[in-house]
């Protein structure tokens, strides 16, 4: 099995809602970030990842550890991601860039759906939840 190292973050909104993103050519709907590239931190990547996904720039210090998980992947058979997940509070409008297809907003607090990455729903989601309990 193949293992990709990651960093991601939940970006989340005044009401606790949950910024997800969904790449093109894909089906499900995950954290914004991306692979952590060779000589890169896991703080770096994700700063790269927000400028190039979403247009976002974000202090290092405005992102909070949640913590790392590992987890199937989601577009890529006989994968498994070990990713690094952050905290950070969105108070800005953002949009759609380089491969995403398309942006969702999801309460933690409410179902899950089947179009959520494996990340989401083993490991954040609930993470979440106990965090932000509703």
């Amino acid at each position: 099995m193949k293992l990709l190292r990651i960093a991601a973050v939940c970006l989340l909104d005044a009401s606790n809602h949950l910024l997800l993103v969904r790449k093109r050519d894909t089906r499900a709907f995950m954290l914004p970030g991306g692979k952590i590239e060779p000589g890169e931190t896991s703080l770096g990547a994700l700063r790269r990842e927000l400028q190039e996904e979403l247009q976002l720039s974000l202090d290092e210090s405005a992102l909070l550890a949640l913590g790392r998980f590992r987890a199937p992947a989601a577009n890529e058979p006989a994968t498994e991601i070990d990713s690094q997940v952050f905290l950070a509070r969105l108070t800005h409008p953002v949009q759609a860039g380089a491969e995403l297809a398309e942006l969702r907003w999801h309460d933690p607090q409410g179902p899950d759906t089947a179009d959520l990455a494996p990340l989401l729903r083993l490991h954040v989601l609930p993470s979440l939840r106990h965090l932000t309990p509703g």
